[in-house]
C-alpha cells in the first residue's frame, strides 16, 4: 500500500518544533507540507511582529502580494488595516499580524491570468491550526482581533458568524488558553463594499472597541 504524502494528512503538527521561538517557528513554517496548499503557493507567509505584542490580528490567508513578498498584510487590505488601526488608536507597529492559513489559495480563470483568491476550507484551516496555536502560545496577546469569517471559524468553530458578534469583546478558550477577542470584518471586505466609506467607518468603530479593551 503506498505511503501517504505528508500533505494528504492535513495536519501541520509534525512540522511545528516544540519549545521554539518565533524565528525558529518561521523558518520551520517555510518547509511546512501539512496540507496541499503549499504546492501552488510561492512560499509560506508566517506571522510578523513583536513577540511581546499586546494585540494579535488574525486574518484569513495571504493574498497575491503577501504570497509574492512573504509577509502578511502588505497588499491593499493591509494598508487599509494600518490606517484603520491608527485611526482607532492602536499603533500598527505594536501589533502581531498573522493569518489562520499560511499559504495563498487561489484559482485562475485562464492559464497565465491573474490569481483569484479562493477561501480556504475548514479542513485546510484545521490543518494549519498548530501554527496559529504556537504563535498564540509565544506572543500571549492581551487581545485577539479576529478579521473576518474565516479567521473566526478557525479560532471559534464553524458556527462563527462575524455579523452577529462584530465589535464585541468575547471571552473564549482558544487552543487551551483563555483569550479575549474582538471580531470585525476583514479589510478586504471594506475594499469590496459598495459603500466603502461606511464599511471603513464600521471597521474603525470595531477597532476602537479593541483599543478600549486594551486600555
Amino acid at each position: 500500500m503506498p505511503t501517504k504524502a505528508p500533505e494528504d494528512r492535513y495536519d501541520a503538527a509534525p512540522f511545528v518544533p516544540g519549545g521554539a521561538g518565533l524565528d525558529v517557528l518561521r523558518r520551520a513554517a517555510a518547509g511546512c507540507r501539512g496540507c496541499p496548499l503549499h504546492r501552488d503557493a510561492t512560499q509560506t507567509v508566517f506571522g510578523a511582529g513583536d513577540a511581546g505584542a499586546r494585540v494579535m490580528l488574525v486574518g484569513e490567508q495571504p493574498g497575491d502580494q503577501e504570497d509574492r513578498q512573504g509577509r502578511p498584510f502588505v497588499g491593499p487590505a493591509g494598508k487599509l488595516l494600518d490606517r484603520a488601526l491608527a485611526e482607532a488608536g492602536i499603533d500598527p507597529c505594536d501589533a502581531y499580524v498573522t493569518n489562520a492559513v499560511k499559504h495563498f489559495k487561489f484559482t485562475r480563470a485562464e492559464p497565465g491570468k491573474r490569481r483569484i483568491h479562493k477561501a480556504p476550507s475548514l479542513r485546510e484551516m484545521t490543518a494549519c491550526g498548530p501554527w496559529l496555536a504556537a504563535e498564540l502560545a509565544l506572543v500571549e496577546p492581551e487581545l485577539i482581533v479576529v478579521l473576518g469569517a474565516t479567521a473566526g471559524k478557525a479560532l471559534l468553530g464553524p458556527s462563527f458568524r462575524v455579523s452577529q458578534v462584530r465589535g464585541t469583546v468575547l471571552e473564549e478558550e482558544i487552543h487551551g488558553r483563555p483569550e479575549r477577542l474582538v471580531p470585525t470584518v476583514h479589510p478586504s471586505a471594506v475594499l469590496r463594499a459598495d459603500d466603502r466609506e461606511q464599511a471603513y467607518r464600521g471597521l474603525v468603530a470595531d477597532l476602537e472597541v479593541a483599543a478600549r479593551a486594551l486600555g
